[in-house]
């Protein structure tokens, strides 16, 4: 169960989480605010997985609320400004809802956020079946089979999938390899990360893999060869 709260300095908009959380099995709604003052003194005593949180409000906005709480807590940013929706995508938002949001788009955005805290309680059959990413200002769950194989882009990533289009993530190399189960996934070059499962063949060191073709780094030559048997 995902404990969360809600602060918005609109009682109306308040009420309408409530309605919306009123029938989830998965989401216990605690309490609402319409001052962060008291919900900053509710969270000492009773911390929270999640917050529905508004950004525009006359005291403190959203954006330093929430820098303001230990960061394993969500959040779902709630606002009328679209202009804040790069503010929340780099704090790492579950998801941003522009008012006036109706009950389906609510539903997308807190099963996101149930998959997610599903994934930090390795909660899932297999902690290593899906890979999540920030992409298009909200959490992606991407299914691991699903990889072909990822580029790296300077501060992003692209990620190819089969049968869909590549994902564009902001993330470094680094950062998606701990991510990765290393028996299914190799980095062959600086840039780029294969799924070792899906490589059709390996000749003049170069990697074929669907459609494409990916040069093997210098720097990676003794681990593609020694996993490919070469």
């Amino acid at each position: 169960m995902i404990n969360a709260i809600a602060i918005d300095d609109e009682p109306l908009a308040l009420n309408v989480i409530k309605a919306f959380c009123y029938n989830l099995d998965f989401i216990d709604l605690k309490a609402t605010f319409t001052e962060t003052s008291e919900a900053l003194k509710y969270l000492r005593n009773y911390p929270v997985d999640l917050l529905f949180l508004d950004i525009k409000m006359p005291a403190m906005s959203g954006i330093d609320f929430y820098k303001s709480v230990p960061h394993k807590t969500m959040v779902i940013f709630t606002t009328a400004y679209s202009e804040y929706a790069v503010d929340g995508f780099n704090l790492s938002a579950i998801d941003y809802l522009l008012k006036p949001f109706e009950n389906e788009r609510f539903l997308q955005a807190v099963n996101k956020a149930n998959e997610y805290y599903k994934y930090l309680n390795k909660q899932e059959i297999s902690t290593n079946q899906y890979l999540f990413v920030r992409a298009d200002y909200s959490l992606v769950k991407i299914a691991l089979s699903d990889i072909i194989y990822i580029e790296g882009l300077d501060n992003y990533l692209k990620i190819h999938l089969q049968n869909s289009k590549p994902i564009i993530a902001r993330m470094s190399m680094k950062a998606v390899m701990d991510k990765l189960p290393e028996k299914d996934f190799l980095r062959v070059h600086r840039s780029y990360i294969v799924s070792f499962g899906k490589v059709n063949y390996v000749r003049n060191k170069i990697i074929h893999i669907a459609d494409a073709e990916i040069p093997v780094g210098t720097n990676y030559n003794d681990a593609v060869a020694e996993r490919f048997g070469l």
